[in-house]
């Protein structure tokens, strides 16, 4: 009786509203004493009638108490500020009034019930530092370890703009500032003295020349000299902005720094050369002739160890050279793939041998270099069982060194630069510290029959305990990509970010998409074979009008035009000849989705733009099998003109789409968004077509972009929706498409977040416990935020 009076109640308050905005004009109604007071009023009256205290406007609707956690960063949260960032986080929010109307004409939100949104937690995944400008970067892609145990990284990009930062004892306590924006970034070397830090970076041009950019076209390769707390320090003859700059070419970036006295040795790969200059000064002394000259080290008796980089079928070496630039006999030739070199406090000579080895490597040089150890296992991450993480299984070398009491630093960046894991060692090689920061545009997934337990992102595994603290629930399980064993993996030569974790008959599968919607790729796995690798077993890809879907010479044996789905036939991971099936369709796709038989869906992004792929069987390899000739070719429902997502669900034979509608058409292109309104259609496969509700979702049609919705994810009873710069996850019930609530990222990280740069930013899944985890992509600071809701 009190639930039917309560809604009855509730609504002849919302005639009541409707009433009185047909006398006040919209924008004043907030404003408004005489609305305040009879709705104050109205709610009063409810209330004292009914003797409800809280939440009495859910009209029913259960009120979700949720945590949320994320994977990422190993770092604490620190105040530093990082100038210029490229993303605009989520530091404050412009607050935009959602009640029972919408609050401007400008701004299309689906109705609020009036919930109060309850307290949570946030959690991550792939980062050891949850929050703060000061959190693992991205990558490191050179690094200098000082007598002191110092780190000093220097690597190419890094979102939140820390290229270049300091490490000691497993924290980040500082950034070596003014790296990112205003056309510049960091680079593949550093060095430091008793004085400065030295920094490879670019400068690109800024239509400002009186400034002292670049003319337009033009960019310099630069190194910049910095004090030791990271700060620029200019010099007399310095150019840029601040005057800290000294440009060394502006072909070809600087691949390799050291210091021998007050000498800066440079790596000049442009025109081949070593150059010399005063570490003081800048000012160049002398230089001298080196072919392909890559990382420089220096030996106690002050002579040079220079990498000499592979150059097409000529090896790569490492030979010695006095600081005049006489080359000296000694050379090093029994290497493959040398990325880093150091010299430890012994006066032996460290190399990162980032080919199959994946091991650093130690040599006596008193007399004619001779390899007298290595560090970590042979075959590092492959080692063992493949993939599976170990404290002495590296992989992707990009940085060695050792300070003054023989402790060991490493770091690992992955292959395609899948993200920092720096460690340190004791000098008998046992774990001190490890930092990883393994995510940038990417999201996770969760595997179904482990519940929730197992995490995949595009190449790592993590392994969850919820009973812990926020930050402390992920393990660090498996890296997934065997750069070795499948060289022509697609997540070599692309860049996916999308993951959907399926089960197909009960063997488990990986699905990997991109930003752009442009393909779907497909992984296996056969642990007897090949570990806790995913092996590359198929792909699908749109067609790019009369030219090759994929430009470059990757994969092999492409189609020279049209779309095409490719299937590894033979289990070899290797893109042949009889393996591709192909067609031609619309170019333009808005999203992709694998229900949980196994059935491939996409959506283009036109009016007859739903495909529908049936799985055929798996094949005796394991590959699932898909064709053009099996494709459904299935009508968009007269609603939308312009679909962008789509989730189906065979078990209720329900639809979810995403996209611009007759009603909420789109403003401009505005490629990358989900849409104006979500629409649930039932009994899709008996050709329904009008649909059970439908709900406009957050999207500004100003133009300025401020509020949009990157992406959607069904779960149970709940439909999410992400929207694009402030990252607030909206929360609808999938039966009736009322808005439940809304989630804002939480104090353990930091309450803030970047933008939602990726289509599919947003994956949910709900446990065997009822709960909900809700995983979105945070690549600002490189993890992946978890929201848990209590079923």
């Amino acid at each position: 009786m009190k639930n039917k009076l309560l809604a009855q109640l509730i609504k002849l308050c919302h005639q009541l509203n409707q009433h009185i905005k047909k006398i006040f004009k919209i924008r004043y109604i907030q404003k408004s004493k005489t609305f305040n007071f009879l709705l104050s009023l109205t709610v009063g009256v409810i209330v004292t009638t009914l003797g409800i205290t809280t939440d009495w406007a859910t009209t029913g609707t259960r009120t979700l108490i949720y945590k949320t956690s994320s994977i990422s960063n190993t770092i604490g949260s620190e105040n530093m500020l990082i100038q210029n960032n490229t993303e605009t986080p989520t530091l404050t929010h412009k607050e935009i009034s959602i009640s029972n109307t919408i609050a401007s004409k400008n701004l299309l939100v689906q109705n609020n019930t009036g919930t109060s949104t309850p307290t949570y937690k946030t959690s991550w995944i792939g980062n050891t530092i949850g929050s703060g400008n000061l959190r693992v970067q991205n990558n490191i892609e050179a690094m200098y370890v000082a007598s002191d145990g110092t780190v000093y990284t220097n690597s190419h990009w890094d979102e939140a703009g820390m290229e270049a930062a300091i490490y000691k004892d497993g924290k980040v306590i500082g950034a070596i500032g003014d790296t990112h924006g205003w056309s510049r970034g960091g680079g593949i070397a550093v060095t430091v003295n008793s004085k400065y830090i030295y920094l490879a970076m670019t400068q690109g041009s800024r239509g400002k020349t009186n400034e002292d950019y670049p003319p337009e076209g033009t960019t310099w390769h630069c190194v910049r000299r910095y004090d030791l707390s990271g700060k620029p320090a200019p010099f007399p003859e310095g150019r840029g902005w601040d005057k800290s700059m000294l440009i060394t070419s502006t072909k070809s970036e600087v691949t390799g720094l050291a210091t021998v006295g007050s000498e800066l040795y440079v790596s000049d790969v442009a025109t081949n050369q070593i150059r010399v200059y005063d570490t003081d000064t800048m000012k160049e002394l002398r230089s001298f002739n080196f072919a392909n000259p890559g990382a420089i080290t220096v030996d106690p008796q002050k002579n040079l160890w220079i990498i000499q980089s592979k150059n097409g079928s000529k090896p790569a070496k490492i030979l010695h050279y006095s600081p005049s630039g006489k080359q000296l006999s000694q050379e090093i030739a029994d290497i493959v793939e040398p990325t880093a070199i150091a010299i430890d406090h012994q006066g032996k000579l460290l190399v990162a041998e980032n080919g199959p080895r994946q091991q650093m490597l130690v040599y006596d040089i008193k007399d004619k270099p001779t390899q007298v150890g290595s560090f970590g296992s042979k075959g590092g991450i492959y080692a063992g069982v493949a993939g599976e993480v170990g404290d002495l299984k590296l992989y992707g070398l990009t940085g060695v060194g050792t300070d003054a009491s023989g402790n060991i630093y490493i770091n690992s960046n992955g292959f395609n630069k899948s993200g920092t894991d720096l460690r340190k060692f004791s000098p008998s090689g046992k774990l001190m510290w490890r930092s990883l920061g393994l995510i940038f545009v990417d999201n996770a997934d969760a595997d179904p029959k482990t519940d929730g337990v197992d995490l995949f992102t595009k190449q790592e595994h993590y392994l969850m305990d919820y009973s812990k603290a926020a930050g402390k629930q992920w393990t660090y399980k498996a890296y997934t990509l065997n750069a070795f064993k499948y060289p022509q993996d697609p997540r070599l030569h692309t860049s996916p970010d999308g993951t959907f974790v399926r089960r197909i008959q009960g063997k488990p599968f990986l699905f990997l998409t991109d930003m752009y919607n442009s393909y779907l790729q497909i992984y296996r796995f056969n642990p007897a074979t090949d570990g806790k690798i995913a092996i590359p077993a198929g792909m699908f890809v749109g067609s790019n009008g009369d030219k090759k879907s994929i430009a470059g010479k990757w994969p092999p044996n492409q189609p020279k035009k049209g779309e095409w789905i490719w299937r590894d036939r033979n289990g070899n991971g290797k893109f042949e000849k009889n393996e591709y099936d192909t067609s031609k369709d619309y170019p333009y796709i808005g999203g992709w989705w694998v229900d949980s038989k196994g059935d491939v869906w996409k959506a283009l992004r036109t009016e007859d733009g739903i495909r529908h792929y049936p799985l055929q069987e798996i094949d005796p390899k394991g590959n699932p099998i898909y064709s053009y000739g099996s494709m459904e070719k299935q009508t968009t429902p007269k609603i939308f003109n312009d679909l962008r997502r789509i989730e189906y669900f065979p078990e209720t034979d329900s639809m979810y789409l995403s996209g611009f509608t007759v009603d909420h058409p789109a403003f401009g292109d505005d490629a990358g968004v989900a849409g104006s309104e979500i629409a649930r259609f039932d009994n899709w496969s008996k050709g329904n077509r009008t649909p059970r509700w439908r709900i406009v979702i957050p999207y500004d049609t100003t133009g300025k972009r401020e509020v949009s919705t990157a992406a959607m994810s069904v779960a149970g009873d709940y439909v999410f929706a992400v929207t694009v710069k402030t990252a607030e996850v909206y929360v609808y019930n999938a039966k009736t498409g009322a808005q439940v609530q809304q989630l804002k990222p939480g104090s353990e990280v930091g309450n803030e977040s970047g933008w939602i740069d990726i289509p599919y930013g947003i994956r949910a899944f709900r446990r065997s416990n009822g709960e909900y985890l809700v995983f979105v992509e945070e690549n600002w600071k490189g993890k992946v935020i978890i929201y848990r809701l209590a079923g």
